[in-house]
């Protein structure tokens, strides 16, 4: 088995996984705790509702040792979970694609076919990054083929590419962004993170016409897992895609100044607007990249884009962050960042919650609050312009994880919950942060070592 052609783990030896060597406290990573790790995995794999229940202290100077063994645990579980793999990793030239089959309770009769490749000759023990391009709504076949080629001689490289073709062209099938794309973008990530050549923190969402609206919409709802997006030659509506939730990407839009269907010039510079105000207020976030390009409609240079954002890196762990947890056909996310959403607050209909966060030294500031959008101009039909009022939150609970690149763990923690101080003290890295972390992200880099449970409508936090 060739290492660097192939994404899926090698297979580890539990023995090796979690040999006997001591943890925390002092307890050993017998095979209970093993088998107790991966079975709880294997649950969540399988959408099942399950608890771990495993408190086991870990000491500050074995949080990188265990971090490794959890991830290695869920590497294996992952590799034994029954579901359609990544085809081995190949030059798009050679022209090789696998096809996964969609569920059907989310999309009936939905096989999604795939190029999966690089656009280079690449060195075998390299960190590549990867590009997720989604095409646009012309004749599928042709759409998918154009894609291709412009991965081999227009867009970045030497990169990574997984180009899907849409599996149903009619109706709302012909979107990038309702639930059974999910799906299949989360199990792109969830692979992709174990692929040996991928740079987890160099992952792109792009995609040209109706490919941009998608991978617009999908920049805002996947923030947290992407260095950058470039929607091309589209424009959403800012309400399908809130611009706040972009505060630690890069994000790239390019219109036609003359593509005035659905009205993609008015809604890209409407997004230009927007983000230049954001990155004002905010300075050093919001990294955007936004062109009305003149005299061009529909069909502009789409190279520019993949080279901008190849530049930057994510970072999985930023000390500031705005989540508008927005419902994207129909499904909302359950954590972004640092924090999870155990139970939703209340909204009223129309309404949304947004959390924001801010760390600086050892204190934790978040404000958490409803808003709700009130459309103040439309064109055609399209709402271009809303308005935003804001209201206070009187119930949910949301875990705020830890770790040692955001804090010093050995220093109390103070937590500032809507003005009001609600937590001041020491937090020790558990097992069970860890883990429950993993299963959540799926994500090399968002493994937390420790974890505070806030109840809003208390007012208080507890570990």
């Amino acid at each position: 088995m060739k290492r660097a052609f192939l994404c899926i783990a090698t297979t580890f030896s539990i023995a090796l996984l979690f040999a006997s060597e001591g943890c925390g406290n002092g307890v050993k990573f017998n095979k209970e705790r093993e088998n107790g790790i991966i079975s709880y995995f294997a649950d969540k794999l399988n959408e099942k509702s399950t608890s771990f229940n495993d408190n086991l202290v870990i000491k500050s100077n074995k949080i990188t040792d265990t971090r490794k063994k959890v991830w290695q645990a869920w590497h294996k579980a992952v590799n034994a979970h029954n579901e359609e793999r990544l085809i081995e990793l190949s030059n798009l030239s050679d022209r090789k694609t696998g096809s996964w089959q969609l569920p059907a309770t989310l999309e009936e009769s939905a096989t999604m076919p795939y190029y999966w490749g690089t656009n280079c000759n690449f060195d075998k023990e390299g960190k590549y990054p990867m590009f997720l391009y989604m095409h646009g709504s012309g004749n599928k076949d042709q759409e998918w083929e154009t894609g291709l080629q412009l991965a081999l001689h227009k867009f970045y490289k030497p990169a990574i590419y997984f180009i899907p073709q849409i599996p149903n062209a009619y109706g709302e099938y012909y979107r990038w962004a309702i639930q059974s794309k999910q799906w299949a973008w989360e199990k792109l990530l969830r692979q992709a993170f174990l692929c040996d050549n991928i740079d987890a923190n160099r992952i792109y969402f792009f995609g040209i016409s109706e490919g941009g609206y998608g991978s617009q919409r999908l920049a805002s709802f996947y923030a947290d897992y992407l260095a950058g997006a470039g929607p091309m030659a589209g424009g959403e509506p800012l309400k399908n895609a809130p611009m706040e939730n972009l505060a630690n990407i890069a994000f790239s839009l390019r219109t036609g100044s003359e593509d005035m269907a659905f009205m993609r010039n008015y809604l890209t510079a409407n997004a230009g607007s927007t983000a230049d105000s954001l990155a004002y207020f905010k300075r050093g976030y919001y990294k955007h990249y936004i062109e009305l390009i003149a005299g061009r409609g529909h069909s502009i240079d789409y190279s520019p884009t993949t080279p901008w954002l190849a530049q930057h890196t994510r970072n999985p762990h930023p000390n500031y962050f705005y989540w508008e947890n927005y419902e994207m056909y129909g499904r909302k996310r359950e954590g972004f960042y640092n924090l999870r959403v155990n139970k939703p607050s209340t909204c009223d209909e129309g309404s949304r919650t947004c959390y924001e966060m801010n760390i600086e030294e050892n204190t934790i500031t978040l404000n958490v609050r409803n808003v709700k959008y009130t459309c103040t101009y439309a064109l055609q039909g399209i709402e271009m312009f809303f308005s935003k009022s804001y209201s206070e939150v009187k119930d949910g609970d949301v875990t705020i994880y830890l770790n040692e690149k955001l804090f010093d763990l050995n220093k109390p923690i103070k937590i500032v919950l809507n003005g009001r101080e609600i937590f001041n003290g020491k937090v020790e890295p558990s097992l069970k942060a860890m883990v429950e972390s993993c299963a959540l992200y799926y994500d090399p880099e968002r493994v937390f070592p420790a974890s505070i449970n806030v109840n809003i409508e208390k007012e208080e936090a507890s570990l």
